[in-house]
């Protein structure tokens, strides 16, 4: 009779128990994540692409490809691309990438970042 009566509040114990948060000594939570970089380009050093700008017009479409080939991307117009040197670091290092590429009308400069133009273009008619 006296398990009878201790079952119900042990099993409701261990229920409260499992619903409980657990105590943990992880680690806190990582700060801001920094600003993301066109996805399937190779970084070679000094060799990486400017995407500065202070304007639009400091920005222009180049290949400046990825493990997979063609890559084109926003960049400072007066930065230089080698999508030979980053096809060659792909082989040394034994990276691939995916196969495809955002197709990109025209640039903007984006807080002091060049990127793709949003949206689609206007033409005069």
């Amino acid at each position: 009779m006296r398990i009878a009566t201790l079952l119900p509040s042990t099993l409701l114990a261990l229920l409260l128990a499992a619903c409980a948060a657990p105590v943990s000594d992880a680690a806190p939570a990582p700060g801001p994540t920094p600003a993301p970089q066109v996805s399937g380009v190779a970084r070679i050093g000094a060799d990486s692409p400017d995407f500065s700008c202070k304007v639009a017009g400091d920005c222009a479409v180049k290949n400046v490809g990825n493990c997979c080939g063609y890559f084109p991307a926003c960049v400072n117009k007066d930065s230089p691309v080698d999508p030979d040197a980053v096809r060659a670091e792909c082989a040394r290092t034994g990276m691939s990438s995916v196969c495809g590429w955002r197709d990109i009308q025209a640039c903007d400069c984006v807080q002091g970042r060049c990127q793709p133009a949003a949206g689609p273009l206007e033409a005069d008619r």
